[in-house]
């Protein structure tokens, strides 16, 4: 796999959605809780198989999950999970779909103890800030740091499922707490650091 493919990070190849994913969200800072979740849900998803994977069914997730409002998605009963074991517009794996419910009943006892999702992810970074790496090659992007394995293990204590330390570092990469585009990348410093 090439480092860069026409001046961005070469991981995303010449598929259009995956261009159009690096190009206008992955690294970009998320502090919406909504898009928190729903890349808390996506993430989890994934685990175990290619992000691409993923992205192909998005749109199937925002309707399965009331587009991914936490609220509605914590109420939902064994008879929406049967619901959604019928529903290809999502991978079919009660294990993960339970864990979404479950995660959303977690993100919000989170939301409540520190504000917002945000500042909790946030916790877990020196001074509080998101971390630019600077590296020049699709090789030495790391799959954990001290971030996301801290994040995860606390994480797993609060009873979240499907966020492994490798899972809760692709979250954070996605949503801009990490910023892993590549030195050359040309969508390197358009991310802007959000600051409250």
């Amino acid at each position: 796999m090439q480092d860069l493919i026409n001046g961005r990070c070469g991981w995303c190849g010449t598929d259009e959605l995956y261009v159009k994913y690096h190009d206008e969200e992955w690294g970009k800072p998320v502090a919406d809780d909504k898009r928190l979740f729903e890349f808390l849900i996506l993430e989890s998803a994934q685990a175990g198989l290619a992000w691409i994977t993923v992205l192909k069914k998005r749109e199937g997730y925002r309707k399965a999950f009331h587009q991914f409002d936490v609220k509605k998605v914590a109420r939902m009963t064994v008879d929406d999970i049967d619901r959604l074991m019928r529903f290809d517009g999502i991978i079919k794996n009660r294990k993960k779909i339970e864990a979404a419910v479950g995660n959303a009943k977690l993100f919000m006892e989170i939301q409540k103890e520190f504000g917002s999702f945000r500042d909790y992810v946030l916790s877990f970074f020196p001074n509080k800030r998101p971390v630019v790496n600077h590296i020049k090659t699709l090789s030495r992007i790391p799959s954990v740091s001290p971030e996301s394995e801290a994040m995860s293990k606390d994480m797993k204590k609060r009873g979240f499922k499907f966020f492994g330390p490798t899972v809760c570092y692709a979250f954070l990469q996605a949503t801009g707490f990490i910023n892993d585009h590549l030195e050359g990348c040309f969508y390197k410093y358009t991310r802007e650091i959000i600051e409250k």
